[in-house]
């Protein structure tokens, strides 16, 4: 492709509003443009750098029996009020009303509509197991996007789903795609560490993401680096010793505690550790549900895993007001004691079930209450593990220090056994001639995440450096002096013969500067660049640069142009790709 004639509108700076690396390198370079908060437009470099990534998508999921299908964005509501999602989401769910008055939505994903699908064709366990995938557009509404193609409203998706008679067969195909997911990740040149992940509204028992390490990741994962133990930091287990689980339990207390409106305060008052302290934490689940939660003063609860524990899809913390009308005290509150009559559910992280005498609010401003045991003073409608992991806690498996790192998420893959076809009935008849539930995984890839996160790893101070594999041209051929006869001359048998070769060649062509072609060259990140200037001219010589690293050669073409591209093959043939 020529340059003059491809639309590659390189810039000299970034949008102010771009702050990841990402952001600023794509927009500057020409591959993508912003339509309107969280929808972009790919230009020519993009959507080519996209359409390799989907081959490659495209070339693993069919190597472990994946088939492609296609379904629509606009899907009926009833499909989502069967699964119960309708229900479920939020504002970022998009629905709308057709000229019939149909309630639609735009898909987020597409669970229901392949159900839907398979419950319908599919009738007996000799069909599955089966794996249906797309790559295809989705809409979350989502209120802060952010990172140009990190975090969207509109995105492509490539959403996976399979279908199992058991158990143990889903457990069988599971590790297929996780090997499938790690080829798609090497040969897009990242290197990804797979954790366990939280399956939010998807739901299903097992969940594993794939993340990129990266200071620009909005997530957080906990990381042994003993054990090898990794999860994202929202679900991420830790040890918690009992501080005092072998002491007798004393009668309650109550003491003044003036100005200890924290556990800090409250420590130091009273001359002990945070974890002899329960905490309170008051949040609110379902716009109208107050929650309760408790955990020993010295860990943080995390909102992940609270929600969890009671199937909420968000949580918001909860107004001074609403912690009153239950007849708690802000800064002061206790489970101990509260109205019958209140309608709170209380949450206790299982750390408080195994102590014994803590000092716990007493519901009135400015007194605590010392020796509150859980089960003689107060019980919870929930225990679960609620602690938020922190850099240095103790790793569940081994006790050694978790290390906590930023990173993005490239995949997410789930085991969602009958959450979908139990509550769209979808069965199959087995070999004794009953029914029996579909056992469903599901697996996704955002397609511009991924795109993004290869060049938050690939870029330097000049620009992207493209994997060879997903790069939008494998050569750029400069031409510096295009008024010079004898350099667009060899340019252009150059160009014509790198293209009869079947290698993908952006021919600069413009009548711009050395230092403009130079500049965009290293900007947009392609991996060789073939300069013919004048000293080239005159020496019967080309310069191939490498892009990764700078390293140039001086290559003669002395003894014929086709000896040359052959030699340009084996250097493109030996760029090092993602390991493996």
């Amino acid at each position: 492709m020529r340059f003059s004639q491809m639309l590659i509108p390189t810039l000299r700076d970034a949008p102010k509003e771009a702050e990841l690396i990402s952001h600023k390198l794509l927009v500057r370079a020409g591959f993508i443009r912003s339509a309107a908060a969280g929808i972009y437009t790919l230009l020519p470099l993009g959507q080519r750098v996209r359409l390799k990534i989907e081959k490659i998508i495209r070339e693993e999921m069919d190597a472990i029996g994946g088939q492609e299908i296609s379904m629509p964005i606009v899907q009926p509501a009833e499909l989502w009020q069967e699964s119960g999602r309708w229900y479920q989401y939020g504002p970022e769910l998009v629905r709308f009303k057709d000229r019939a008055e149909r309630e639609l939505i735009l898909a987020t994903t597409h669970e229901e509509a392949v159900t839907d699908i398979v419950r319908r064709e599919i009738r007996s366990y000799r069909q599955v197991p089966l794996v249906l995938y797309q790559i295809q557009t989705k809409f979350r509404d989502e209120p802060r996007p952010r990172g140009g193609l990190i975090r969207v409203r509109e995105f492509t998706m490539k959403d996976a789903y399979s279908f199992h008679s058991s158990e143990d067969d889903l457990d069988a195909f599971y590790p297929k795609i996780r090997q499938a997911y790690e080829k798609i990740f090497r040969r897009c040149g990242l290197d990804p560490v797979i954790v366990q992940g939280d399956p939010g509204l998807i739901g299903g028992r097992d969940s594993h993401e794939f993340m990129v390490l990266s200071d620009a990741g909005e997530d957080q994962v906990a990381l042994c680096e003993h054990c090898g133990y990794a999860a994202n930091r929202g679900i991420a287990k830790l040890f918690k010793a009992p501080a005092n689980p072998t002491e007798p339990m004393l009668p309650l207390e109550e003491v003044a505690t003036p100005g200890c409106e924290s556990i800090q305060a409250l420590s130091e008052f009273l001359k002990i550790a945070p974890s002899r302290t329960a905490k309170a934490v008051f949040c609110v689940a379902h716009e109208t549900d107050l929650l309760f939660a408790v955990i020993r003063g010295d860990l943080e609860v995390s909102e992940t895993k609270l929600a969890n524990a009671i199937g909420a899809r968000t949580l918001r913390t909860a107004t001074e007001a609403e912690i009153r009308s239950i007849g708690a005290v802000p800064g002061y509150a206790s489970p101990v004691g509260l109205p019958k009559q209140s309608t709170v559910k209380i949450i206790v992280d299982d750390s408080v079930i195994a102590e014994r005498n803590l000092v716990s609010g007493a519901n009135r401003e400015g007194f605590h209450l010392k020796n509150v045991n859980y089960g003689r003073d107060f019980i919870a409608d929930v225990v679960a593990d609620i602690a938020l992991a922190r850099e240095g806690d103790p790793c569940l498996t081994c006790q050694s220090p978790l290390v906590l790192k930023n990173a993005l998420e490239l995949g997410h893959i789930f085991k969602l056994g009958t959450r979908y076809s139990e509550a769209m009935g979808a069965k199959v008849l087995t070999k004794d001639g009953s029914e029996k539930f579909l056992i469903m995984g599901c697996y996704g890839i955002g397609v511009g995440r991924l795109l993004a996160a290869v060049v938050e790893a690939h870029h330097d101070e000049k620009g992207i450096i493209w994997p060879e594999e997903i790069a939008p041209f494998q050569i750029i051929l400069l031409v510096l002096n295009t008024d010079r006869a004898e350099q667009t001359e060899l340019a252009e048998k150059m160009y014509a013969l790198l293209r009869s070769a079947g290698l993908e060649v952006l021919y600069d062509d413009r009548a711009e500067s050395a230092g403009v072609k130079f500049n965009d060259a290293d900007l947009i990140g392609i991996p060789y660049r073939i300069t013919i200037g004048p000293r080239n001219t005159q020496n019967k010589t080309i310069e191939l640069r490498r892009r990764r690293d700078g390293a140039k050669r001086e290559l003669s073409y002395a003894q014929g142009l086709d000896a040359l591209v052959q030699e340009l093959r084996a250097e493109l043939a030996r760029t090092p790709q993602a390991p493996v």
